[in-house]
């Protein structure tokens, strides 16, 4: 999955019982951490458990914590956990620091706390996850879900059903109304009747899920089956095609009295682009601020290793296509900014041996904290691509231009997902784009957040990196 926000929220008894069970948890490690150091519980611990919960639950259903992951890997669901535990420890030190309320509490009993609250909250996730899984492997704890439409669409989603018994899917079959001929190349052996049949068995509660899988030409025919579904408790859902996809995050508007549908435009506009401006300023303040006794050392290492500027500037291109000027970390000896430029290959030979290392650990990008601070970057976005590129790229992948509908940004959801570094083929430059076009199409300010804890365990050091 591109997109942390594809998922549905739970709808069962589960999602209630997660939230009972990490007010537990969160509750009964402070009281422990507490008596473990002696610490008199008094209202002031109070307030602090309290502001705490208070924390941790807005973080948890802002970032969808709670939501159904029996389509989501584990894997990504601990990654979110802990960016949210460590958010809220570090509110609470940011709320404690700035009303200089730290001398009335234990540090030692604060990180105590929060440390064995985060093993906490991740084991008994880890042991429900075993559970359910092996529940699911014996048969138990499974939903039926048909599939309307025996299209390529929807064999991709059969297949992930079939190799991944995790999810808890059960297959009942494909429903289709055309004639086998129309499906070459597709397992016909799979088809189970006519979408009527499909619609009786969701009538007859033989399944519960139920997933349509034709083409948005089909509208009419699309329209008929979800009219005839709700006279059934399953749950529908539309595969969409690409066009439907692209239309999902469309912005209606309106042009006097006509409505209108944005299908290319900046989702960042309004309040939206106040908060993220604010956290780009307040975020890229504190960078250079606490990096600055790293950036000077960096700045001796290049003048010390190398002849030539400490820092290079690179045209790329900014928002709405307009050419930035993007600051780095020289790691060269040789520094491109013509038509064409040759990408840092592995063993390149114009790279210093400082510049090896920064480019390895991506401190060479770390200048960059000067462009948000100024307006041309953002700390999340698209990375920005040297103009040459741009010009080679845009002709061959399909909607590569649409990268600089939001501000370029240091890291990135691309980034953090390994599509960084050399793209030597043409494959890696569309997964790329494939990553920054799902970044933009779901924007949220907690997304952005996620990816920048993320980058710290993920981004700055990369086998792609050179």
């Amino acid at each position: 999955m591109l997109a942390n926000n594809s998922f549905s929220l739970e709808t069962d008894g589960y999602s209630f019982l997660y939230r009972l069970v990490d007010i537990f948890i969160i509750i009964t490690t402070f009281v422990i951490a507490a008596l473990s150091y002696g610490i008199e519980f008094s209202q002031d611990y109070f307030t602090l458990i309290i502001s705490t919960l208070l924390i941790y639950a807005y973080l948890s259903e802002s970032m969808q914590l709670y939501r159904s992951w029996r389509v989501g890997k584990f894997s990504k669901m601990i990654l979110l956990l802990s960016c949210i535990v460590s958010l809220t420890f570090m509110c609470l030190s940011a709320i404690l620091f700035i009303f200089k309320l730290g001398d009335s509490f234990s540090r030692v009993v604060i990180v105590g706390w929060f440390f064995s609250a985060f093993i906490l909250l991740i084991s008994w996730r880890v042991v429900t996850k075993v559970i359910k899984s092996n529940r699911r492997k014996s048969g138990r704890n499974n939903q039926d879900i048909a599939i309307i439409g025996l299209t390529k669409s929807g064999y991709q989603l059969y297949d992930e059903i079939e190799q991944h018994f995790e999810l808890g899917f059960r297959f009942a079959g494909f429903y289709d109304d055309r004639q086998p001929d129309r499906m070459t190349g597709l397992p016909i052996n799979l088809l189970e009747g006519n979408i009527d049949k499909a619609i009786d068995l969701a009538k007859a509660g033989r399944i519960q899920k139920l997933y349509i899988c034709l083409p948005m030409v089909a509208e009419k025919r699309i329209a008929e089956i979800i009219k005839k579904t709700g006279d059934t408790t399953v749950d529908v859902f539309i595969i969409p095609d690409f066009m439907l996809k692209n239309l999902m995050q469309a912005r209606i508007g309106s042009v006097g009295s006509i409505d209108t549908i944005s299908v290319f435009e900046s989702p960042l506009n309004g309040m939206k682009h106040f908060y993220k401006r604010t956290f780009d300023i307040i975020f890229s303040a504190v960078a250079i601020t606490a990096l600055s006794p790293l950036l000077i050392a960096i700045s001796i290492a290049i003048m010390l290793n190398s002849k030539g500027a400490v820092i290079f500037k690179q045209d790329r291109y900014g928002l709405d296509g307009r050419k930035i000027k993007v600051w780095k970390f020289r790691s060269m000896t040789v520094v491109e900014n013509a038509s064409v430029v040759t990408q840092a290959t592995k063993g390149d030979a114009r790279i210093t041996s400082v510049g090896r290392f920064l480019r390895r650990t991506s401190l060479d990008e770390l200048p960059q904290f000067f462009n948000v601070l100024f307006g041309d970057m953002s700390v999340v976005g698209p990375r920005p691509h040297a103009v040459a590129h741009n010009e080679e790229y845009r002709s061959l992948v399909s909607y590569y231009m649409l990268r600089h509908k939001v501000v370029p940004g240091i890291t990135g959801w691309a980034q953090i997902n390994g599509w960084r570094g050399e793209t030597d083929t043409l494959d890696k430059m569309e997964k790329r784009v494939e990553f920054d076009l799902a970044y933009i199409r779901n924007w949220s300010l907690m997304w952005d957040f996620k990816i920048v804890f993320m980058t710290i365990f993920k981004g700055f050091v990369g086998k792609n990196a050179y």
